[in-house]
């Protein structure tokens, strides 16, 4: 059964809420790294940068991270950018959806011996069912769940909308 938890509208007020926490918690940055997860992830980074532009002058590059979802490796995490771009940099990593950690820790590894300044993860949604040691700094929204459910980040038509299956 396909439960709708989270409208259009409702996304589109936790995404500004989320820029303002960014905000805030960078107001001191000339630039900022949005490191996006390929798919949902880099939807949702836009979004966020989107809203971003509208409250402050912070500079913001973005980076798409092609990584297997199913089944991710060190190998198989890809990003494409200079690495001077990062280097002492505030990098934010997104996602859709924070499961167990796992996406989001060989998203990181990419950037490790880079020497950024800091790494910050945003989510969407939280599950809270983590297997691997990642807090995220900025979630939308934190959603117990059982093991058995599953979140779906819907975007059709520029309309983003959060299903519990």
């Amino acid at each position: 059964m396909k439960t709708q938890i989270l409208n259009h509208q409702q996304v589109q007020k936790i995404l500004r809420r989320m820029a303002y926490q960014i905000y805030e918690k960078n107001f001191d940055k000339k630039d900022l790294v949005f490191a996006a997860i390929k798919g949902q992830g880099i939807e949702v980074a836009k979004l966020v940068q989107q809203e971003l532009k509208d409250i402050s002058k912070i500079k913001i590059s973005l980076l798409e991270i092609e990584i297997s979802k199913d089944k991710p490796t060190f190998n198989s995490a890809q990003v494409n950018f200079n690495q001077l771009s990062v280097q002492g940099k505030t990098i934010i990593i997104f996602d859709d959806v924070l499961n167990t950690g796992r996406t989001l820790v060989y998203g990181m590894y990419l950037f490790l011996h880079l020497d950024p300044l800091a790494i910050q993860i945003a989510v969407l949604v939280d599950r809270n069912h983590k297997t691997f040691p990642v807090a995220a700094d900025y979630i939308g929204l934190s959603l117990q769940t059982t093991l058995q459910e599953h979140v779906s980040v819907l975007m059709k038509l520029n309309r983003i909308s959060v299903y519990l299956l």
